[in-house]
């Protein structure tokens, strides 16, 4: 009898970037993928931190370097990537949040959260898919989405209404880049402790509140993203696209 064999999740030989990389989430997405064999590239607004970060990554034994390139430019993202070879992995990760009620919300704020979550995002994936068609590549484009893709949420009109637009859009994206080989897959997580969000964890009723909807009773860390973001990038998950990996500890089955 010959057995099946697992697909790999080793992403020896290829290439990967990582936008919002210098902290958080995205620094965990480009550890996991250096650390299964992936050249990655690092990319934000302002060197320092993701200089620091390759730094760390290739002190561990892996192959990092960091680009500074701000994803709210466009035209400066679309000479990004015409300018290198294709990356065979995008983890579309950066992105901001400003919590407040809908009443509240003015066109500035509105702007802000919407143009990075979601205009920033899309120009980004479009960039790395057409490297992907002109080199052949049959690559990965994962999605930092958010269980407010999937659910809403008090104070966060504007915060569900991009990640649920990403949701539509990685659909999309992925119907319309199958004959290529290219998938599309969003990661939503549940609140996930960083240093963006660790203030708010300081409010003991905030905090309190989100541990009664994670039904696993913690809350999230960067480490229980960082298998998804490498089986979205390797070859064990070759069939999937289209979908989104919900990683919020029960919330969203309740």
């Amino acid at each position: 009898m010959t057995l099946p064999r697992t697909p790999s999740f080793r992403l020896d030989e290829r290439r990967a970037v990582v936008t919002g990389a210098g902290r958080g989430i995205g620094l965990g997405a480009a550890a996991a993928l250096a650390a299964a064999g992936a050249a990655v590239t690092l990319v934000a607004r302002s060197g320092g931190e993701i200089e620091d970060a390759a730094a760390a990554i290739r002190a561990d034994g892996g192959d990092a370097v960091a680009e500074t390139l701000d994803v709210s430019r466009i035209g400066d993202v679309a000479a990004f990537f015409a300018d290198r070879p294709a990356f065979d992995i995008l983890v579309n990760n950066a992105g901001t949040n400003r919590p407040m009620p809908m009443t509240q919300v003015s066109e500035a704020d509105y702007d802000a959260v919407l143009d990075l979550n979601v205009k920033s995002a899309f120009f980004t994936a479009q960039a790395a898919a057409k490297r992907m068609i002109e080199d052949g590549l049959a690559g990965s484009l994962i999605h930092m989405g958010s269980q407010m893709g999937h659910v809403g949420g008090p104070n966060r009109s504007l915060y569900c209404a991009s990640k649920w637009a990403l949701e539509g859009m990685s659909k999309s994206f992925a119907l319309d880049l199958a004959s290529h080989g290219i998938r599309s897959n969003t990661i939503a997580p549940t609140f996930i402790e960083t240093p963006l969000t660790r203030p708010y964890f300081e409010d003991a009723t905030f905090r309190d509140s989100v541990l009664a909807k994670i039904k696993l009773g913690r809350i999230g860390q960067v480490k229980d993203l960082m298998g998804a973001v490498v089986f979205l990038a390797s070859d064990a998950s070759a069939l999937m696209t289209g979908t989104s990996m919900v990683i919020d500890g029960g919330w969203t089955a309740d």
